[in-house]
Order: structure tokens, then C-alpha cells, then sequence
């Protein structure tokens, strides 16, 4: 019986290669559940561009760069996070976005469809530049041309992907400056950003103009404030986003694991995710001191707050209606243990940023296991243990960043239609508004050390408190500016801020002349000696000559 059926099998397999080398390759590789790029429509294709767009944003501004930039800090699992202990960061997902953008663009320029053709470039511009913010120079000119046999594309420089983006957004500016009657064959379902707003496509378009503009202007001063200048001088022809209920957000939708904010307890019953995410020092601190309503929103309480009773016998350690009462010798053995103060805060306390190899002891945490629930330190808001809400949002790019642009336009001299004071205070109120806190604003822009100042240290404080999750773009402009004034933490893979991402190891073993041609453009510090030149702490162009940020 055992023969018969071998004799079976054995034709069936050969049977089945019969078929199967009767199949060309590309037949072969059709998912058939899925949407064959060649045969998708651009608004099929555009939904996808922009899931994953932002979900990268929130991957890096709520994720290692929230750690950088010392919004967040993690008590388990916490070395790329608190230390900046990164290993290899390939950008594969973001050719991978780019790839269907082009196929998007080939289709919308074949097609005459010019409002899926604006928005391919803008997404284009959005992703090319993520790159280009976070390696330096990279594939650009002749990247996407794999099918064409060129797998070992030339980078371009950091400098020329600015500028060519910068183009891409001037020609979309144009494609979408007719009527929204004008356009057809909108999808607004699958529009997931602006619900097929034709001006709010355009809006964004300019407002990220703005934003590049910006990130040369210690390089290309002279090109930043021209291009900064024609935009805020014909508001007509280069509307932008001046009002958070234009904000560039994705709304996350909560069904599954892949559509759900990425901490959520909903998927994830372990909690894991949620409970190793803790506030930083740095911005409860901050946000204390400002007496800033936002802290409210985005952390919690602590459970149980420290109290130091010097009157206490040695070794008292006892909850009493509700707070935990410790001796002064408890405190002090504490402190010599891990070498940092108890915090007896007794609403807000924040893990200092990569303060211990063991960053869950911090406060005297009873549970010292991995990640754990800290009653004496605060946890993100519960809102974040959610699949989806009102501000569990992608954010591309916001009124408050844009006020903020243009206050340090006003402040360097440049026309940027308002006054450093007006423009300023209105990157305040942008963000007020997201975050449903519009009746706050009043007394705070009034508060100390909110009140108008005048210096860019201010600015730049305050556009960094507005990038809560979407912390990326506080790194950027961290490198640039020095600003706001961080401190790395004692247990660092470096004594000093990270200024971009390592080239990854697709690229140094498949490309690896162009990866080297590329390495040997970036300037060394003192920091990035022991890893060579293709080092987080390695200067790309954008860097090199402005003495920033260290």
C-alpha cells in the first residue's frame, strides 16, 4: 500500500512541474488576493503610500527618536531607545513606499490625472526626504530603476535630494491649482489624509516646502530665504497650513494590529508595549515648569507618591493612605546604590533620561521585572493602550510646526508675513488646538517662561513640546539649531546626541562602491572615531561647517 501511494505522489509532483514550468515567472508571482500594481487604480495605490507613510512617522517620532529627543524613556528593552544603542538601519521600507508612489506616478502622468499625479510627488517629496533627513546623501537620480537592471544606483548628494524635492513640491503646487470642480476621478475614501480636499493637498504641499527650506538654511541660506519668502508673499498661488484643523493627520483605525497605534493593549494583552514606555525627566520636568496643560493629556498620574520621613526609624518602608513613607537611610541607600536622588513629585515623575543599566529600578520601583508597572513613576496616558482615538493620530506635518517656521523666518530678518512675537504665539495656539486644549491658551502664552521672549532657543523649546510623537522632527531641528540644550544620560553609547542613522548592511554588501563613495562625504567627530566614518555621530553635509549641534 505504502508503494502505491509513493507511486502516486511521485506523479503528482511531476505533474505539478510540468505545470508550473509552463508558467512564466511573473504569473507566478501574482498574489492572487492581493492588487497587481500593474493593474491598480492610483487611488488603491495612494491609500497604501500614505498607511505607510505614516506609520513610519509614527515609528520614528513615537518610537527610538521619542528617546533621543527625551520625550519618552523605556524601562525594559530600552538600549536603542535611552542609549542610542543602534545597530543595523536599512531604508528599505522607505524605497519600498517609494516604489509604489512612483507606480503611482507612471499611471497618473499615462492617465492625465493630475490630482494623483501632484499627490504621488508630494508623497515623493515626503519620503525622499525622510531619507535624506535621516542618512544623508542616498539613492535619488537613479533609484526605482531596478527593473531596468540597475541595482546598484548612484547616490546623490544630501544637498541635490533637498533641492530636487523641493522641485517635486513646486510641481505639485501647480498641478493642484484649478478648482476642486476641475479634477476628476477623486476618491475621497481612499484619500485617508484630506478626504480628496484639493486645497488641503495644496496646503500641505507648500507647508512642506517650507519645512526643507528651513533644513537647508545654515547650508543654502540665501536659497532658504527666497523660496521661505515666495511662498509667505503670494498666499494665493502657495496657500499653506496655518490652522490645526488643516494638520496633515492619519487617523489610526484600530481593527487589527497593523492599523492600531502601535502601544495598544487592545492587541498586544500583555501590555508589554505600554507599560515599558515611560515619560521622560527632561519633558515632565519642562512641562512642570511651564505649568503646561498638555502634560495631563499625554502622561499619568503616579499611583502611589514617595514620601521621606526623616522622623522614621532606619529601614521604614510602609504604604499609608495612599502614599509610600520611606526612612531617610531607604533614600540614601538608594542613592548610592544607582547614584540618583529619589523624585518625592507627588503627581508627575519622569524616568531621567538612560540613567541605569536598570532603568525599571528607578524610584524605588517594588517590581524590578521588565517593564513593569512603576507606582512611582508616570506611565503615558492610558489613551495610548488604545487601537485608535481622537489624538492617536499619524502627524506629517502640523499649523504648529509651520507658525514655528515661520517665527524663526521673521526671527532671522526674513519677510514671513507676521511679527517673531504673532507668529510664534500662533505655533503656541496651533498646538493647543490638536491637542482639544483651545480654552488653556490664554493663560499659558501669559505663564512664565511661555511669554514671548524673542530668541530661538524659545522657539524652538516650544516646537519641540509640540512634536509630542512625531519626535523626528525635533531631532532635525536639534541638529541644526543646538536646540533645546539636551543632555545625554550616563548610560550612553556615546557622551553626545546621535545626528542621523548608520548605512545599512544591504546597502554596504550589494552597493557597497556607492555606500563607500558616500561614507567618505561624512565628516567625523569626536564621538564617531571608534565606529569609523559610517557612524550615528558622523556629520552629513547638511551638518558640516555650522558648529551644530555640538
Amino acid at each position: 500500500m505504502k508503494a502505491i501511494n509513493y507511486k502516486i505522489s511521485a506523479v503528482l509532483i511531476i505533474f505539478l512541474l510540468i505545470i508550473v514550468s509552463c508558467l512564466d515567472l511573473e504569473e507566478l508571482n501574482i498574489n492572487p488576493n492581493g492588487v497587481d500594481p500593474a493593474e491598480a487604480q492610483p487611488f488603491l495605490l495612494m491609500s497604501t503610500v500614505l498607511t505607510y507613510t505614516g506609520q513610519n512617522v509614527v515609528s520614528l517620532g513615537f518610537g527610538d527618536l521619542a528617546g533621543v529627543m527625551q520625550h519618552t524613556q523605556k524601562d525594559g528593552w530600552s538600549g536603542g531607545h535611552n542609549a542610542y544603542d543602534w545597530s543595523d538601519q536599512n531604508w528599505g521600507g522607505y524605497y519600498g513606499i517609494l516604489r509604489n508612489t512612483e507606480e503611482m506616478l507612471k499611471k497618473t502622468e499615462a492617465s492625465g490625472l493630475e490630482f494623483y499625479q501632484a499627490v504621488a510627488l508630494i508623497m515623493k517629496a515626503y519620503n525622499y526626504g525622510m531619507i535624506a533627513d535621516l542618512w544623508g546623501d542616498a539613492p535619488f537620480s537613479e533609484a526605482l530603476q531596478g527593473e531596468t537592471g540597475n541595482l546598484k544606483p548612484a547616490y546623490d548628494s544630501q544637498k541635490d535630494i533637498y533641492i530636487g524635492i523641493l522641485g517635486y513640491l513646486e510641481t505639485a503646487n501647480t498641478l493642484l491649482s484649478k478648482s476642486q470642480d476641475q479634477y476628476s476621478d477623486i476618491n475621497p475614501v481612499q484619500d485617508v489624509l484630506f478626504r480628496g480636499s484639493v486645497m488641503k493637498w495644496r496646503k500641505f504641499t507648500n507647508s512642506l516646502a517650507l519645512r526643507y527650506y528651513m533644513r537647508i538654511s545654515s547650508k543654502e541660506s540665501s536659497l532658504a530665504k527666497t523660496g521661505i519668502e515666495k511662498i509667505v508673499g503670494n498666499p494665493s498661488q502657495y496657500p499653506i497650513i496655518r490652522e490645526s484643523s488643516d494638520d496633515a493627520n492619519i487617523d489610526y483605525v484600530g481593527n487589527s494590529t497593523s492599523d492600531s497605534w502601535p502601544c495598544n493593549t487592545t492587541f498586544d494583552v500583555s501590555e508589554t508595549n505600554w507599560r515599558r514606555l515611560k515619560m521622560c525627566s527632561t519633558l515632565v520636568e519642562k512641562l512642570q515648569e511651564l505649568d503646561d496643560p498638555r502634560l495631563a493629556l499625554w502622561a499619568n498620574k503616579i499611583t502611589t507618591p514617595l514620601v521621606i520621613d526623616q522622623a522614621k526609624p532606619d529601614d521604614y518602608d510602609e504604604i499609608v493612605d495612599g502614599k509610600r513613607i520611606i526612612a531617610q537611610n531607604v533614600a540614601d541607600t538608594y542613592v548610592s546604590t544607582y547614584g540618583v536622588e529619589i523624585d518625592p513629585d507627588p503627581e508627575y515623575v519622569g524616568l531621567p533620561p538612560s540613567w541605569s543599566i536598570l532603568p525599571q529600578a528607578y524610584n524605588l520601583c517594588p517590581n524590578l521585572e521588565q517593564a513593569p508597572i512603576n507606582p512611582h513613576a508616570s506611565h503615558i496616558n492610558n489613551m495610548y493602550k488604545s487601537p485608535s482615538g481622537p489624538h492617536l493620530k499619524a502627524r506629517l506635518i502640523s499649523a504648529a510646526e509651520v507658525n514655528f517656521i515661520l517665527a524663526e523666518a521673521a526671527l532671522k530678518g526674513w519677510s514671513a508675513g507676521g511679527t517673531v512675537k504673532d507668529l510664534y504665539e500662533a505655533g503656541v495656539k496651533s498646538s493647543m488646538d490638536a491637542w482639544g486644549l483651545t480654552g488653556s491658551y490664554s493663560d499659558y502664552i501669559e505663564g512664565e517662561g511661555v511669554a514671548f521672549e524673542g530668541t530661538l532657543s524659545q522657539i524652538i523649546e516650544q516646537k519641540w513640546i509640540a512634536s509630542w510623537t512625531s519626535a523626528a522632527e525635533a531631532w532635525f531641528d536639534y541638529r541644526r539649531t543646538g536646540y533645546p540644550a539636551l543632555a545625554p544620560g550616563k548610560i550612553v553609547k556615546r557622551n553626545a546626541i546621535p545626528l542621523r542613522f548608520y548605512y545599512g548592511t544591504n546597502e554596504l554588501l550589494y552597493n557597497p562602491e556607492k555606500a563607500e563613495a558616500a561614507i567618505q562625504g561624512l565628516e567625523t567627530t569626536s564621538f564617531s572615531s571608534s565606529d569609523g566614518k559610517n557612524s550615528p555621530w558622523s556629520k552629513s553635509w547638511l551638518l558640516q561647517g555650522t558648529g551644530k549641534p555640538w
